[in-house]
């Protein structure tokens, strides 16, 4: 491995343009943001340096042997955010970018490409979410960031306004800069140096600005590099691990990652895994699983003894095994989130991904891939899973680091095929640390709940066991939030304002409605509400008793405190049979509680 001589910032992109320049298989993927970026451009204009990067050349006759992919150039946090691989015809020796993608990347969009990241607040499907941004820089005058000299910021085009205090200037520009003239032509050009709209001071700093950053892109060698000439995977492999098991440039579970694509014999590993995620997070309304969560179930369902992240477990012999199985195991994974998706579960709701391993497992082992979701005989797994799904979410089983549990499942499972054992996971645990039996204390917490939280959604999936999930369901005010205004609350002459406004949004007054009632129901009072979608007085009643109301009960407004506790006693009292609370299980765990 020998230090070369740096090259300049054009002169990478265009090895990166002509494919000379490109990723290998064991890198992850592109994962810097906007600020990132930004800095680094900051950091380049103010001479700091960005560290060396690690080249690995490829001879023309050995590109075959290995997977390149290309860099990308417009990255979409949606639609594209995956490198396409890379089509290379063996006519020239390539180089590979051991360490430095990142950086690498990031100039690479920068300066000829885009980005586009979520908004907050935005719905994924929005087509609004997503705006495409290109690089600026503002040439007037200084960064307000106290940590920054340069003012690089990523703008759309609605956003990249000029103005007294800001002009814009497009970052790509500057690959048409060859020399110092071009600078001067564009200063001039935009009226940069007219003084009816300028200060000397603006004046000069564009001119400056404009001309360092040329510099910086054409002639400085800014990239300096080591070149790796190996051509044996394995030890480039070894290089890789070295450079990126340190610290915090690469995620063990990208490097895991990373290992498993060089070692898969018949499949592209990253390309595989990477499109099994994108498949799965379609699913229902949508899920946030990520590669971690893959790489652990390949672990768990490969009946591995040591399902640990940590690069003995990657070993060839082990990806071997992964490999052959990984159909039933991608089979089984997904049949189980297709199952919590038709619970009503989505990534808003669902606390924790890990909770589907153990589902998994039992698909897998019990080959319920095609009958779990579906068929008759397997209602009463479908109904156990639902329970014990609630159970571990509310109990946050899975919260921290899990890996002491999958082999428990896992032999509780084999113990019990053909069933899934919920009785003998709670006895497993009860007592212990993990427990997901309940207390009276346990039930009046869940009681507590309030509307929008995760955990709300899954005490309600216990007490709507029924329901048809062919429909989508919301977590629904029975009495409409609207309602508890102070000035709503005054007009209706309640005087205990702040006792209806505290009990409004817990879980007494919520229930699972189906989106197209909810919607329909709007802020209609609840009693109008009741009678305009059921005339009929049996049929009120039914949906009464549905929803574990006392068909007794006054539904009128003004009685709200008397109808939020009498169903709090009979929610109380239905989580306990549901559960099985019982005095002796409360003694149990605050004995245990106690010992801790």
């Amino acid at each position: 491995m020998a230090y070369e001589t740096p090259i300049t910032i054009k002169k990478a992109i265009e090895n990166i343009r002509t494919k000379h320049y490109v990723l290998p298989s064991i890198q992850r993927e592109f994962v810097w943001d906007s600020e990132q970026i930004e800095k680094l451009f900051d950091s380049l204009m103010r001479d700091y340096p960005i560290s060396t990067f690690l080249f690995w050349k490829v001879d023309r006759n050995r590109i075959k042997d290995f997977q390149f992919y290309e860099f990308l150039k417009n990255y979409h946090e949606k639609d594209n955010k995956h490198n396409t691989k890379a089509d290379l015809y063996g006519d020239e020796d390539v180089i590979s970018i051991l360490d430095g993608q990142q950086r690498m990347t990031s100039l690479y969009i920068a300066l000829v490409g885009s980005y586009a990241k979520k908004i907050p607040y935005y719905r994924w499907d929005s087509p609004h979410a997503f705006p495409k941004k290109k690089m600026y820089l503002n040439i007037l005058k200084k960064s307000s960031d106290i940590e920054l000299e340069y003012d690089f910021r990523f703008l759309s085009d609605d956003e990249a306004i000029n103005n007294e205090n800001h002009f814009w200037f497009p970052v790509s520009k500057v690959m048409d800069f060859n020399d110092s003239p071009e600078v001067m032509n564009y200063v001039i050009e935009n009226k940069l140096m007219d003084s009816s709209k300028y200060t000397s001071e603006q004046s000069y700093f564009a001119t400056s600005t404009l001309s360092k950053l040329q510099n910086v892109i054409h002639q400085k060698g800014n990239i300096s590099y080591f070149l790796e000439e190996g051509e044996e995977l394995d030890k480039v492999l070894q290089i890789f691990i070295r450079i990126n098991s340190g610290g915090t440039k690469l995620s063990y579970s990208d490097l895991l990652l990373s290992i498993a694509t060089a070692q898969w014999k018949e499949k592209d590993a990253r390309d595989v895994i990477h499109e099994f995620v994108d498949e799965i997070n379609k699913i229902g309304e949508g899920f946030s699983f990520n590669k971690d969560f893959v790489l652990k179930s390949c672990l768990v369902l490969a009946d591995f003894n040591d399902i640990k992240f940590k690069v003995d477990n990657f070993t060839k012999e082990n990806m071997v095994i992964i490999e052959k199985n990984w159909e039933k195991i991608s089979n089984s994974v997904k049949s189980a989130i297709e199952l919590v998706s038709k619970f009503g579960y989505n990534r808003d709701n669902l606390i924790s991904l890990n909770a589907m391993i153990p589902i998994a497992y039992f698909i897998q082992k019990n080959n319920f891939e095609d009958s779990i979701l579906h068929t008759s005989a397997r209602e009463n797994d479908r109904n156990l899973i639902k329970q014990w799904l609630a159970r571990v979410l509310l109990k946050g089983t899975f919260g921290g680091t899990p890996d002491a549990i999958y082999p428990i499942m896992r032999t509780l499972v084999n113990e019990n095929l053909g069933r899934f054992p919920l009785k003998e996971i709670i006895e497993h645990y009860r007592g212990k640390r993990k427990s997901i039996s309940f207390t009276n204390d346990d039930i009046d917490n869940i009681l507590s709940y309030e509307y929008g939280s995760a955990r709300t959604y899954c005490a309600l999936t216990l007490l709507y066991p029924a329901l048809n999930y062919t429909f989508k369901y919301h977590q629904d005010h029975i009495h409409p939030k609207s309602f508890f205004s102070k000035r709503n609350l005054q007009n209706k002459g309640v005087t205990e304002q702040d006792l209806f406004i505290s009990k409004f949004n817990k879980l007494p007054n919520l229930q699972l409605l189906q989106t197209n009632l909810n919607l329909e129901k709007s802020s209609s009072e609840f009693k109008d509400w009741l009678k305009s979608i059921y005339p009929n007085s049996v049929d009120q009643s039914a949906y009464l008793l549905q929803n574990h109301i006392d068909t007794d009960i006054s539904l009128e407004f003004k009685d709200f405190d008397n109808f939020f506790e009498k169903r709090k006693l009979k929610l109380k009292r239905l989580l306990h049979q549901i559960l099985n609370v019982s005095q002796e299980e409360t003694d149990t765990n605050q004995s245990n509680n106690n010992d801790e």
